[in-house]
């Protein structure tokens, strides 16, 4: 490897200590597709940043690619440990393509969705991946005309434009919760299903209905709506549910921070958790494993995710990704632990 000349290290730098050509590094810091370049000279290169505390000038590269080689997500609350793993995911993927990630919080409020996104089109990112509680993904259409990439967290649904979705089918996955507990011989199942009317919470009301509506005799619904989607929603909820007469012997709740919620009020009540009531979640938070009993509940891989979203936004950012909107299902698991 060759000298370097004292003071802030150049991409010239980089390059005659990695032995390699100015052009190469070029192509590694701006992540070019067109070229191959081999993963040991990549490794040479990123070698050499190291060595020298080489920091690309994303001002420089911004004027010649028009790129601002930032991302931005936006989540609805991330005091929710789901989010954490999945922001997760995301910023590896931006990590290996030598991008900053921005995050954008709305609290599952419809004004603060509109503000995000108008923020992320101002700052001028090159890429968005969004999970929308609230505004129909259409809000997305004026980020798309203007040359945005956008990955959402999102179902299927019909929608004219490039833009890719990644789901797990909350609906199927939501039955499969609800068929267990019945398998288990309950009966009076009832559901606490949040007060936001966002898809998810809609998928899960579809899948807590189409279990119930598929025995013979169809089974009574006892779906409770009040609360929020966290420990206090679920512990009111499961209060309620409690002063009924007959009480339910089995909760499914739509994610697993209600049901940890329900837990506790069911232990305030004396009740044994799953002798008297048994309880399932959903989204399999680290802390399912942590509380006692462990919580059954639905795993949908967070920070893989994540990870998926991030690799469809950076191959449309890349200009490799079709006209039309890709979609990618990612699997379930129902997760078996002691509280059902």
């Amino acid at each position: 490897m060759g000298k370097v000349a004292k003071g802030r290290p150049t991409q010239h730098d980089v390059a005659r200590l990695a032995g390699v050509s100015r052009a190469a590094v070029s192509h590694v810091l701006t992540n070019n597709s067109a070229v191959t370049i081999p993963a040991e000279t990549r490794e040479r290169i990123y070698a050499a940043m190291r060595e020298l505390g080489y920091v690309p000038d994303r001002s420089a590269q911004s004027l010649r690619t028009r790129k601002t080689y930032t991302i931005a997500s936006i989540i609805p609350d991330i005091t929710n440990p789901f989010y954490p793993a999945f922001q997760r995911g995301i910023q590896d993927v931006a990590l290996q393509h030598g991008y900053d990630l921005v995050m954008y919080n709305t609290d599952g409020d419809i004004e603060l969705e509109r503000k995000c996104l108008e923020s992320a089109h101002k700052a001028g990112v090159d890429g968005l991946i969004v999970v929308l509680f609230n505004l129909d993904l259409d809000a997305l259409r004026p980020l798309v005309e203007s040359g945005v990439s956008v990955v959402a967290i999102a179902g299927p649904d019909a929608l004219n434009l490039p833009v890719d979705r990644v789901y797990v089918d909350n609906g199927v996955a939501a039955r499969a919760a609800v068929e267990y507990l019945i398998e288990c011989g309950h009966r009076d199942i009832a559901m606490l299903a949040g007060v936001e009317e966002n898809p998810p919470r809609l998928w899960r009301i579809q899948g807590y209905h189409a279990a119930l509506a598929a025995q013979q005799p169809p089974l009574a619904e006892l779906l409770i709506e009040e609360g929020p989607f966290n420990e206090v929603g679920g512990y009111q909820g499961a209060r309620a549910l409690l002063a009924r007469n007959p009480r339910p012997t089995a909760i499914f709740a739509a994610n697993d921070l209600m049901a940890i919620g329900a837990m506790k009020a069911i232990r305030e009540a004396g009740l044994a958790i799953p002798d008297d009531i048994a309880v399932v979640g959903f989204d399999n938070i680290s802390a399912a494993e942590l509380v006692s009993p462990q919580l059954t509940t639905i795993a949908q891989s967070q920070e893989q995710m994540g990870r998926s979203a991030a690799a469809l936004l950076f191959s449309r950012i890349a200009g490799e990704a079709p006209d039309t909107p890709r979609i990618v299902e990612l699997p379930f698991e129902l997760i078996i632990r002691a509280s059902a």
